[in-house]
């Protein structure tokens, strides 16, 4: 075994992204999985530490967390990271004021990095969709998002993602100028705004795209997931790259080395 090997805790590992972290994590060289936390049995993993939500405590040591779970199970599990000292890598989203306040406060005590998508395509997408925004400051935008039929939330996670680089590329804040769908007869495009389009059905993974509409000329900048694989990856990548590092709050662009 390389003694440098982050341990990792998978927490969620009864979901569908925990079965896919299970079935990649023996790829990457920079992890070995120590335990699971499922909310049912996984007679699959043998001899692997598996463990209900209640029973973190008794997990073995670990360096490094990577979650997938529910809003309500965040607060709990971010303090047992701050109290054992592991970084934590979390993906859950609908995250209420409970879980953010949670991560922040687990943040002054050890790392973490909480992403909508851990997509790294999507973490380029959005430093490439913060220039392009500064550099046609009165261009349209419209970020239009497509999901599988049983996504529940409108816009994802990973548009209003988009919209705050393009926002912060211009110098405001995305609540400002936020607009969600259109319909019936409304009033001129207000200049500046940033719209959000979902679109659901049958098993799409997750596109992205973000058109950039000046005169006569229009930008389309597009990224689609064709596997839920690629999220799995890309939140991997982000635990190694994690595990060690100082208190505080990070993203995947400081994975890739994109962050201002």
């Amino acid at each position: 075994m390389d003694d440098r090997r982050a341990r990792l805790l998978i927490h969620g590992a009864s979901g569908r992204m925990g079965r896919s972290l299970l079935s990649l994590v023996a790829e990457h060289p920079g992890l070995h999985l120590v335990a699971a936390v499922a909310n049912a049995p996984r007679a699959d993993l043998g001899a692997l530490a598996v463990l209900r939500p209640a029973q973190i405590a008794q997990a073995p040591a670990f360096d490094v967390v990577i979650d997938f779970s529910a809003p309500s199970a965040l607060p709990a599990l971010a303090a047992a990271c701050a109290e054992r000292g592991a970084a934590l890598v979390s993906g859950t989203t609908g995250l209420d004021a409970a879980a953010l306040a949670a991560l922040d406060q687990a943040a002054q005590r050890v790392p973490v990095l909480w992403a909508a998508n851990f997509s790294l395509g999507v973490a380029l997408l959005a430093a490439l969709a913060r220039r392009a925004a500064a550099a046609v400051p009165d261009w349209d935008c419209e970020i239009i998002e497509t999901h599988h039929r049983r996504k529940q939330d409108a816009p994802s996670g990973t548009a209003l993602r988009l919209g705050e680089a393009i926002a912060a590329g211009r110098g405001q804040s995305l609540a400002a100028l936020a607009r969600h769908g259109r319909e019936g007869a409304q009033a001129p495009r207000i200049a500046g705004e940033i719209g959000f389009h979902a679109v659901r059905g049958g098993d799409v993974v997750g596109d992205h795209q973000i058109l950039l509409a000046g005169e006569a000329e229009v930008i389309e900048l597009t990224h689609r997931a064709a596997s839920r694989e690629v999220f799995a990856r890309g939140a991997l990548k982000s635990a190694a790259w994690l595990s060690g590092r100082g208190p505080g709050r990070y993203r995947v662009e400081d994975v890739l080395g994109l962050a201002d």
